[in-house]
């Protein structure tokens, strides 16, 4: 897939891109966040920025899309996006600092949703809303906010945190033959399909991923959360709920895998009950974002669900 505008020539990435792109992560996360927030938000080296072509080419080959300066060889942006049959979503975009307000972004979205829209299925995403050049960036091309999240952060004890299971509930680890009743559940409460993603995560071919499931006294699905514990990204997510003492009960089990990390997750701030569990251990918010959609219906899902930015598939 290759493309030329008047500067810049859009093509997939390849395997010998991975370190290039990487780079290009790292420092356009870090030059936004020190100029911004007064931090940096990936203080360890570029290289645990390879956790995003490792996971998304083994996940969804061919799916990251560059820009490459045409005068020098450079790649000025990238974006990985992920095709699953209710949608296709847009994961991480990122441009490099040296090319910032060149025109690469908008480059880059356009290409995404063309693409989606040859699908003819909606595009989604996950945008942070204290960054509003990203943020307006999806609003004048059409994307329309569904809901929005507060990413809550905390230090997880090294013994851990302690919590019970009501009696008749069931909660432990996802095995590969809960698989189609968790597609199940997120097809019936968010109309979006992602198989895919869940029997990747049962295969763990990285040893990065847990994933817990809960089972009411029925022996129905409540819900399900995963996790991923990696240098380059320590986050809860992708997750849905039924309630939010289910949530509650979830997140605090896959927290638990990261003793002694700082995992950051999403949690929908209209969910007052989950977000005052949240506060009571300790967790703080760190930043806003809002999920989106483009060429689709805009209205909230009937569950709770906890997006991620490891994997950015719904």
């Amino acid at each position: 897939m290759t493309t030329t505008s008047a500067h810049f020539t859009l093509r997939t990435m390849l395997r010998d891109d991975w370190d290039e792109t990487a780079q290009l992560i790292h420092a356009s996360l870090n030059v936004w966040y020190k100029k911004n927030r007064g931090f940096e938000l990936v203080p360890g080296p570029w290289e645990t920025m390879l956790v995003f072509p490792r996971v998304y080419e083994a996940l969804d080959p061919g799916c990251c899309i560059l820009a490459v300066d045409d005068k020098s060889g450079r790649i000025a942006g990238s974006c990985f996006y992920h095709p699953r049959p209710t949608h296709v979503a847009l994961g991480i975009m990122n441009v490099h600092p040296d090319f910032f307000g060149r025109g690469v972004g908008p480059l880059i979205v356009r290409h995404v949703i063309d693409f989606a829209r040859l699908q003819k299925r909606p595009l989604r995403l996950v945008s942070s809303l204290m960054n509003l050049d990203s943020f307006s960036l999806y609003n004048k091309v059409g994307f329309k906010p569904v809901q929005v999240f507060q990413d809550m952060i905390m230090e997880v004890p090294q013994e851990g945190i302690p919590y019970e299971v009501p009696n008749g509930w069931t909660l432990r680890d996802m095995l590969a033959d809960d698989v189609p009743a968790v597609v199940a559940l997120e097809r019936k409460l968010c109309g979006v399909d992602r198989e895919q993603d869940f029997r990747f995560f049962m295969e763990n071919r990285d040893n990065i991923w847990g994933a817990s499931v809960l089972f009411g006294p029925d022996g129905n699905l409540e819900g399900w959360l995963v996790s991923v514990c990696d240098p380059g990204s320590n986050m809860l997510g992708p997750g849905l709920v039924r309630s939010e003492s289910g949530g509650r009960l979830l997140i605090l089990r896959e927290l638990n895998r990261h003793r002694g990390r700082k995992p950051v997750w999403l949690v929908p701030s209209d969910r007052s009950e989950l977000l005052a569990a949240m506060y009571a251990l300790g967790a703080k918010n760190c930043e806003i974002h809002v999920s989106q959609i483009l060429d689709g219906d805009p209205a909230p899902p009937s569950g709770i669900v906890f997006p991620t930015f490891m994997p950015e598939t719904s």
